[in-house]
């Protein structure tokens, strides 16, 4: 019998995966603590669901403005050395803002400004950070890297959030502080890596829209990763919009208090560790394209539930269900595009899904306190239900040409 650690790092997948799963599972933490606690913070100084949101965009903003050209950067510079600047510069900003929260100097100016700077940091260690696990684990294990990983990140909804609310009942910079400190014990963790991928020569590097260009021309000629990227666009729109205002949603429509918040997030994780064994037992019998099928199906009905109920168990469970489906859709997706994808492509690429990723999220996120601001809190529920039909009757032909290599996921 197996020893739990040789069940949790196989020795297929690498030495260096020991470092990068734990920096994952660290950063999680913090991140989930800030799950909650960011728009409690904000939510403390203002309860206007467009402010409200406007924290949520503002973050994710610099993917609209960098991540193409995060992009190039990952694929001319050492990636390892890239996720390290990125964690650190991260950790200082926080512990910046959390002394400035502690001391009572902290505007909304101030929080938005952290919000931005972080969010470009992480234009960079994201991208960087998918493609250094290309080059340190073999292929064929990627699916099962992948899961861990994925499985690793439902520690930022289940951990993380109820442990944030906590925190900041402590003292509202005390979050801040916590997440400072799992980006740099992160920051540690990755600069042990001992991968070094191939710089690519200097002397034949192009202009940088050149660069930018070639990315974005391979994704779209490759049909499969283009349903995938159209794909994720309008679902983390839809989503994004109707949950830019969830700490209100939760708050007046499900009567929950800063710590039952917490906890609701956390649901959602509890359905997230199940994304992986669920992962490991239907991708070889059902395979990939009925997968997403099903998880644009998931996805809508999660909009219509929430949008009539004002029941916090059923919104409970809706989330639960939620987190197994965006566990698994996350790996089919990601398995997909790094085993088709050129290694010298792999930022470019990477950057332009995550731009149409997050970039989305942005999108959603502006749109849905407005929304919510205008017409309700169960608004944006209802108008992402309508979208997402549509786009469930758009996309279900094309994830037909969506072409795998079948990757073992048995364990």
């Amino acid at each position: 019998m197996r020893s739990l650690g040789a069940v949790a790092f196989p020795v297929e997948l690498g030495s260096d995966f020991r470092k990068i799963w734990p920096a994952s599972i660290i950063s999680n933490l913090g991140d989930g603590a800030m799950a909650a606690a960011g728009p409690l913070l904000v939510a403390s100084i203002t309860t206007e669901p467009a402010a409200v949101g406007a924290a949520a965009f503002i973050q994710q903003l610099p993917w609209l403005l960098f991540a193409l050209f995060s992009g190039v950067l990952v694929d001319r510079l050492d990636r390892r050395l890239m996720i390290v600047a990125a964690d650190t510069f991260r950790a200082i900003v926080l512990v910046a803002l959390g002394a400035a929260v502690l001391l009572g100097t902290s505007p909304l100016w101030a929080i938005y400004l952290t919000l931005f700077l972080l969010g470009t940091a992480e234009t960079l260690a994201d991208n960087a950070s998918g493609a250094l696990l290309v080059s340190a684990v073999p292929k064929e294990q990627l699916g099962r890297a992948n899961s861990r990983l994925f499985a690793s990140a439902t520690i930022q909804q289940l951990g993380g959030p109820p442990l944030g609310a906590l925190l900041f009942a402590a003292g509202a910079g005390i979050p801040l502080v916590f997440d400072a400190v799992t980006f740099a014990a992160a920051a540690a963790l990755i600069a042990r890596v001992a991968v070094r991928p191939p710089l690519p020569d200097r002397s034949t590097r192009a202009a940088l829209w050149h660069e930018v260009h070639e990315g974005v021309r391979w994704l779209w000629g490759h049909s499969g990763v283009r349903t995938l990227a159209l794909s994720i666009l309008v679902m983390n729109i839809t989503f994004c919009a109707a949950f830019a205002t969830w700490v209100l949603f939760a708050r007046e429509r499900l009567g929950l208090t800063e710590t039952q918040f917490g906890l609701l997030i956390a649901v959602g994780a509890v359905g997230g560790v199940l994304g992986m064994p669920m992962y490991h037992f239907l991708e070889p019998r059902v395979g990939p394209v009925t997968l997403l099928r099903a998880g644009l199906v998931i996805e809508t009905t999660v909009h219509l539930v929430l949008a009539l109920t004002r029941n916090p168990w059923v919104a409970g469970a809706t989330m639960g269900v939620f987190g197994v489906h965006a566990v698994v859709w996350g790996i089919v997706s990601t398995t997909t595009r790094q085993l088709v994808t050129p290694d010298a492509l792999m930022g470019r690429v990477n950057s332009v899904y995550l731009l149409a990723s997050v970039g989305g999220a942005a999108i959603g996120s502006a749109l849905g306190g407005v929304l919510a601001q205008r017409f309700g809190l169960a608004a944006p529920f209802a108008i992402a239900f309508v979208a997402m039909v549509l786009m469930t009757a758009v996309a279900w032909r094309p994830l037909r040409n969506i072409a795998v290599r079948r990757v073992s996921a048995a364990d």
